[in-house]
């Protein structure tokens, strides 16, 4: 599957990507600095969260980038069990961090991998390269649904479905993934599919049903 050569909604996606990222850390600037200091105040480690993730990408060619997120994890959560997907209660998560992640405040930092190109405002969730492998291998067509497509804060996945903790849920999300892809087809597809999926996002965000 190749997207690449639509180019109307390359385009218009991508002019969405940098002004609906550029008006959203305008408007969160002032929260940002007491998400920075709830953390600083109630776990030892950086406010930032940096991690090597697999962006858009072709059957030949995969690209990786480094994600930012505010970190909700205590410090080296994973030195012991290396990476792991996030669990029900999950005592690598900090109390702040439970919170950010059930706001998905903590996913704020990536409008400016956003701005950067990295990402997308809305894709594919991008997978960590120790997982991508894996996940190639047990499900069928997993590659193909980031092939030419950014990876997104948010996606038609994540908001019919929130956080992975095993390998069933990133297998229920595949479908999810090329429906979307599908959307790109139309500039109006594409669109409506893109604001309704926003306004599902800001819905998770004010019940707190991110996890």
């Amino acid at each position: 599957m190749s997207n690449l050569t639509i180019k109307p909604t390359w385009i218009a996606k991508r002019l969405l990507d940098l002004f609906g990222a550029s008006a959203a850390i305008l408007m969160l600037l002032p929260l940002m600095p007491l998400i920075a200091i709830a953390i600083k105040m109630t776990s030892a480690g950086p406010v930032f969260y940096k991690q090597l993730r697999v962006g858009k990408s072709t059957p030949s060619k995969m690209v990786l980038f480094e994600i930012i997120k505010f970190r909700t994890m205590y410090q080296d959560a994973e030195a012991k069990t290396g990476a792991i997907w996030a669990t029900e209660d999950d005592p690598r998560i900090t109390p702040v961090g439970r919170f950010l992640r059930k706001t998905r405040l903590d996913e704020i930092p990536q409008l400016f991998n956003v701005i950067a190109g990295d990402m997308s405002l809305i894709g594919p969730r991008p997978e960590r390269p120790g997982f991508y492998n894996k996940l190639e291998t047990a499900i069928p067509y997993f590659a193909d649904r980031t092939y030419g497509v950014l990876p997104g804060i948010t996606g038609l996945a994540q908001v019919n479905q929130g956080y992975d903790t095993c390998i069933d849920d990133v297998r229920r999300k595949v479908a999810f993934d090329h429906s979307y892809a599908l959307s790109l087809n139309s500039l109006s597809n594409w669109f409506w599919t893109d604001m309704k999926i926003i306004s599902q996002t800001l819905l998770v965000m004010v019940d707190g049903r991110g996890r």
